[in-house]
């Protein structure tokens, strides 16, 4: 993970730091031995004096072990955020940082950004041509300054492949899961997001903003019908059955869940479909077709239609990329769902 150096670190900035130190640097050996190598890369530079420090730093920098040219050969490179002023007034990033980007990428490591950092991936040309995100309040600038870039201001992360980026704030959580997803299967990301007490799986395509009102004390919310529906997905769950499951109109449902989560009821309950598929195909030796009834997407060419039209790949292919997820020893229940 790269640490920039140059005005020291300012402590909004302390959040998106520590993601990634939290997801990737504490071993889990229970769940996935090896675990990841987190390596801090600084850019070398000292802090600049910055008065009381109100504007830069708050009187804290951070000395790393590791420097840019370690970034090369690293499997996955994190940008987690850049300084303000190469935000906000156009301050140009180290030019030795957009250099080790380009010689990393070259050389296959995964690119990731966290908030601000899809300035650096943007300057160093790994987004051109690519759909990217920022934290929302920053991809008016990106978008100016990139032209190149499909930048989408509306989602959480954006997973293209070799090139991840991802909104601010918790949203490089979310995006962090999803890489442990992405490598060690939907169980081991499940079981992390519950030791750090936060949701397991909120897609991308999710939005950044969302006008959420404080709901009144005596409404308890759509948690209930919610969490009914997930322990249910092998029912054929509709609209009409959770909003009276939640006593209200279809309409009012429709309205509330959308506003809570960003998504319509259809397409919220097709994502929660498909996050328990994958993890049966990923925990379980089970028949396709068992696994399509088990997660509500009905027969075996129905789940290969949402897969393929959802994640471009078949259920088959899907399970072969987990051969040794299922019988590691990491506490997997196979026969019993």
């Amino acid at each position: 993970m790269v640490v920039t150096e140059e005005i020291g670190v300012p402590s909004w900035d302390l959040y998106e730091l520590s993601i990634p130190c939290t997801v990737f640097g504490k071993p889990q050996p229970d769940l996935a031995d090896p675990w990841y190598d987190l390596r801090l890369c600084g850019t070398g530079a000292r802090p600049e004096e910055e008065g009381d420090g109100t504007a830069g730093g708050h009187g804290l920098s951070l000395r790393t072990r590791y420097g840019l040219d370690d970034l090369i050969g690293a499997d996955t490179v994190i940008v987690p955020s850049v300084p303000d002023p190469c935000v906000e007034e156009g301050r140009p990033l180290p030019w030795e940082l957009i250099a080790a980007l380009r010689r990393a990428h070259e050389a296959g490591a995964r690119m990731v950004s966290l908030c601000t950092g899809a300035f650096a991936l943007a300057e160093a040309g790994l987004l051109d041509g690519r759909r990217a995100t920022a934290h929302w309040m920053h991809t008016a600038q990106l978008a100016e300054r990139y032209p190149k870039v499909h930048v989408d201001a509306s989602v959480l992360y954006v997973d293209d492949g070799d090139v991840l980026t991802s909104a601010g704030l918790t949203a490089g959580l979310d995006l962090c899961l999803h890489l442990v997803r992405r490598d060690l299967g939907a169980h081991v990301a499940n079981q992390l997001a519950r030791r750090m007490v936060v949701p397991a799986h909120r897609p991308g395509g999710q939005a950044q903003f969302i006008e959420l009102p404080v709901p009144a004390d005596d409404d308890e919310g759509l948690a209930p019908v919610l969490a009914w529906a997930r322990a249910n997905l092998d029912r054929p769950l509709t609209v009409a059955d959770l909003a009276r499951r939640a006593a209200m109109s279809p309409r009012t449902f429709y309205r509330r869940l959308q506003a809570a989560t960003g998504t319509t009821p259809l397409q919220w309950l097709l994502d929660q479909r498909l996050g328990r598929a994958r993890s049966l195909l990923e925990s379980t030796d089970l028949p396709i077709e068992k696994v399509g009834e088990l997660s509500g997407l009905g027969t075996a060419n129905n789940l290969r239609h949402h897969f393929l039209r959802h994640l471009g790949v078949s259920p088959g292919d899907y399970r072969r990329a987990f051969p040794g997820a299922r019988a590691n020893g990491t506490g997997r229940t196979r026969t019993r769902v």
